[in-house]
Formats: C-alpha cells, sequence, structure tokens
C-alpha cells in the first residue's frame, strides 16, 4: 500500500509542476489552487508512504516519478525536445527507481 501512495505521490508531484507552468506569479487563481492542492497532495502522500519506506528511498522514487513525468509532460504536451539521448536517461531514472523498489 505505501508503494502505491508513494506512486500516486509522485504523480500529484507531476500536477503541481505542471500547474506551475501556468500559476502567472500565483496570479493566476485556478491555477494557482490546483499547485497548492497538487502539491499538499503530493508531499502529504509521501510523508505517509516513508512511515513504511526508508525516507531516502521513498524521497528518490518520488522525485523520480515527477522529474520524469514532468519530462513526459514537457515533450507531449509543450514541444519540449524529445532527443535519443534524453529519452535514454529517462530510461536510466527509471531504472534506478526499479532497482530501489527491489532492493527495499
Amino acid at each position: 500500500m505505501a508503494w502505491a501512495l508513494l506512486i500516486l505521490g509522485g504523480l500529484f508531484e507531476v500536477g503541481f509542476t505542471t500547474c506551475l507552468r501556468f500559476v502567472d506569479g500565483f496570479r493566476n487563481l485556478p491555477w494557482t489552487a490546483g499547485f497548492l492542492a497538487s502539491v499538499g497532495l503530493s508531499m502529504g502522500l509521501l510523508e505517509v508512504a516513508s512511515r513504511s519506506i526508508p525516507m531516502g528511498t521513498a524521497y528518490a522514487v518520488w522525485g523520480g516519478i515527477g522529474a520524469i513525468g514532468t519530462v513526459i509532460v514537457g515533450i507531449l504536451f509543450f514541444g519540449e525536445a524529445a532527443a535519443a539521448t534524453r529519452i535514454a536517461l529517462i530510461f536510466g531514472v527509471v531504472a534506478c527507481i526499479a532497482g530501489l523498489k527491489l532492493v527495499s
């Protein structure tokens, strides 16, 4: 259960980084509300998951999911580069996250 909550928290991290793109100095209230809700949920889920998963592992997985997800959102929705090297490095992060799950 802790791993599912951690993954969900990582996905909410993708939500808050995506919202952050649109907050416009926190003047855009709907996006700001989405950002704040996503941050709260993401951090809360990380905290709950870290009760059962070592904090270093939980943080690395949470941050990795957020980073990978944010890169994917950037590529799919914002026209960011999808160079082969960038994709290969993302797969490297995925492999490291899977490795942390296997040794925990």
